[in-house]
């Protein structure tokens, strides 16, 4: 976090008071493969090796963890850049989609040429089926375990919990995009069973959050804020649990999908 004087004015008297705020950080970080950057993305640069593994499995440039070989940390002048080696295979792969975008105007998704390319297909996952009561014990937690937001009020929480609801895991990031990244790689990194739980974020659960959680294999996902038709689509194509408006006393179940037994279970 950073620190900067601000002066606050508040009723009655609007007098200004000066005293130092508590910022969320946020600066470019430039992800590359092999020697080619990527992308750039705006993000808080904390937790960066899970950000970067959770990006390359999200979006597809990874389909494994140990396909990423090795990652170096390169603090420069206009951000950070983010060094990674990959699997040749993978790299093939990755060059080849470069190639098939080069010299195509795009239409706000990047690496999108048409409408029939902004919705990628989408896994099916096997949904857990956690209580109302794990949900609600999640949410009541997940204050305590964002103190970047507690100091900011800036920044999106993605939290990792068991079935009982008890928070395991929790990365923070300006971006809710980059803070669930975060979380998977994380996950990805400790080889969480992604059937004994599900994921908590501070945000709204967009078609973006489904299919990031879906991409990975998580089941289920819980936002704190409204679902969009698109994203309750593809909760529905996928069999992944989607729950949203979650606040202390209530949520809304927005799909349900049939419980299947876990492949643990099957195995017993």
């Amino acid at each position: 976090m950073g620190r900067l004087p601000v002066e606050e004015h508040r009723e009655p008297t609007w007098e200004a008071i000066v005293r130092d705020d508590d910022l969320t950080l946020e600066t470019p970080v430039a992800l590359v493969y092999n020697g080619i950057s990527h992308a750039v993305m705006m993000a808080s640069p904390d937790d960066l090796e899970d950000f970067a593994l959770g990006f390359s499995l999200t979006e597809g440039i990874l389909e494994h963890p140990h396909e990423l070989y090795d990652i170096e940390m390169h603090n420069e002048a206009a951000g950070v850049a983010i060094h990674m080696e990959i699997a040749s295979q993978r790299m093939a792969e990755l060059r080849q989609r470069r190639r098939s975008l080069s010299g195509k105007t795009g239409c706000g998704l990047c690496g999108t040429e048409s409408l029939e390319q902004a919705i990628r297909p989408i896994p099916s996952v096997i949904a857990p089926d956690p209580s109302d009561n794990a949900i609600q014990h999640a949410l009541v937690q997940l204050r305590e375990y964002q103190p970047v937001q507690a100091a900011t009020g800036s920044s999106h929480g993605a939290a990792w919990c068991d079935l009982n609801g008890d928070i395991l895991l929790v990365r923070e990031d300006v971006g809710r995009h980059n803070a669930l990244d975060k979380l998977i790689g994380a996950l990805a990194r400790e080889a969480v069973d992604r059937h004994a739980g599900f994921v908590l974020v501070s945000s709204r659960a967009s078609y973006e959050m489904v299919h990031k959680c879906a991409s990975v294999g998580l089941g289920a996902l819980v936002a704190v804020s409204a679902a969009t038709d698109l994203a309750v689509a593809q909760a529905e194509t996928a069999g992944l649990l989607l729950v949203g408006f979650a606040r202390p006393g209530r949520h809304l179940i927005y799909h349900r999908p049939a419980i299947q037994p876990s492949p643990a279970s099957m195995a017993g």
